[in-house]
């Protein structure tokens, strides 16, 4: 069908007031007009919903077919079979909900082309490639040599291990080689690497700034996994776009975030997600319990401070837990913003954590893409509605219905 009407209840538009008894209408691939449904231009072919919103933007996603959480797992694993299995977590992401993913480090790159060309079924995905990395720090695999390790650079993986200036000169280029839309750095340590610790900075100022320096002379920007606050700071002073994570966010970080027109995507998804298993590394289980408490308090001092914040998950585990990207909104609520505030998070403000690549996608608004979702209640005064891929009864990806109720 070129040309939808969606009348709804409750119309969300991403950024600004909802509208009472709203419709949008579609025309191809984008959005001709939006208003009072009593305004509203008669189309064949109409749908009435409870709420009608922007398709969601997942700002922190992976898609790297692992079914455990162990970093050696996903690496040593044959590629087609982890593709495989990230086919069909790409698939589940859009019946959620999901209609962009940024895929910030993964197989992304790639099943954007399966999926563009119309071969798999989902979101738009935007890809980074592998993840920047020193040596010994995040992205490294700490159980396996290193020489194995640094070949990895030469294939699928989601890991690029990069030490230098010239090196890490060359690892964006690598990504952009691939088609990268967006450069992926770890700035600090992580949870599920085995012998770096979050807190510390990882990275000189020299090398993450020819990395933003190299990625913006091809509109890119770049995305910096952060959890200590060294590496936030150094992040920031490097010019980097997006703080990922951001679990020792303080006041004067938050405030050096707003100055420098950094987001922040706190993926508190993960880690709800992590403490609720029983079957974790030794390693992980601790660290997560360590950051968990602190990592909730920095996104309540960063919502305070004004700090712009994107919808991201950190998702990784291929399965059911793919579809229920919108959990995160619950997560935004309940660490200080409104509903509405947290549904713009997941929607307006997707696209640009994209910086110069940013699509007009995000917002029910003329001329942007016709990317819709619509869901069977208000989930700005039902909260349990997040993350429940059947409560999203219609899904429309560049004004095509691939998801609607039999």
């Amino acid at each position: 069908m070129d040309r939808a009407r969606i009348d709804a209840d409750v119309l969300i538009p991403g950024r600004g007031a909802p509208i009472r008894d709203g419709s949008v209408v579609l025309d191809g691939q984008k959005i001709a007009w939006v208003g009072a449904t009593d305004e509203a231009p008669e189309v064949d072919g109409s749908f009435h919903v409870p709420t009608v919103l922007p398709g969601l933007w997942e700002a922190h996603g992976h898609f790297v077919g692992g079914t455990t959480p162990d970093v050696q797992a996903w690496v040593t694993e044959p590629t087609a079979l982890k593709a495989a299995r990230a086919a069909g977590d790409v698939t589940r992401t859009l019946m959620g909900g999901v209609t962009s993913v940024r895929e910030v480090g993964g197989l992304g790159v790639y099943l954007a082309r399966a999926v563009a060309e119309g071969s798999l079924v989902g979101p738009t995905i935007h890809g980074a490639g592998s993840i920047l990395s020193t040596t010994g720090g995040h992205g490294d695999v700490h159980g396996l040599p290193l020489d194995w390790v640094n070949g990895l650079a030469e294939s699928e993986a989601m890991t690029c291990l990069a030490d230098g200036v010239p090196a890490c000169l060359q690892a964006v280029r690598r990504q952009l080689r691939k088609g990268a839309a967006v450069i992926k750095v770890c700035a600090s340590g992580g949870v599920m690497s085995t012998l770096d610790d979050p807190i510390h900075q990882q990275f000189s100022l020299d090398e993450l700034r020819v990395i933003v320096e190299e990625a913006a002379r091809a509109d890119r920007v770049v995305a910096a996994h952060c959890h200590g606050k060294p590496g936030i700071m150094a992040a920031l002073q490097a010019g980097v776009h997006t703080i990922e994570h951001g679990t020792w966010v303080d006041e004067e970080a938050a405030t050096a975030m707003v100055e420098a027109g950094a987001m922040l995507v706190p993926t508190r998804f993960v880690i709800e997600e992590l403490l609720a298993l029983d079957d974790l590394p030794a390693h992980v289980a601790r660290e997560i319990h360590v950051i968990a408490d602190t990592h909730l308090e920095a996104m309540r001092i960063a919502i305070a401070a004004g700090v712009r914040i994107a919808m991201g998950t950190d998702i990784f585990l291929s399965g059911a837990t793919y579809g229920r990207n919108g959990r995160e909104v619950r997560h935004l609520v309940d660490a200080g913003m409104t509903p509405l505030q947290a549904v713009e998070a997941a929607t307006a403000n997707g696209p640009d954590t994209l910086g110069p690549l940013a699509p007009r996608s995000g917002q029910l608004a003329v001329g942007f893409d016709a990317d819709v979702i619509a869901i069977d209640g208000d989930p700005l005064t039902d909260l349990d509605l997040w993350g429940h891929p059947d409560r999203v009864t219609h899904v429309w990806r560049a004004g095509v219905a691939v998801k609607q109720p039999r």
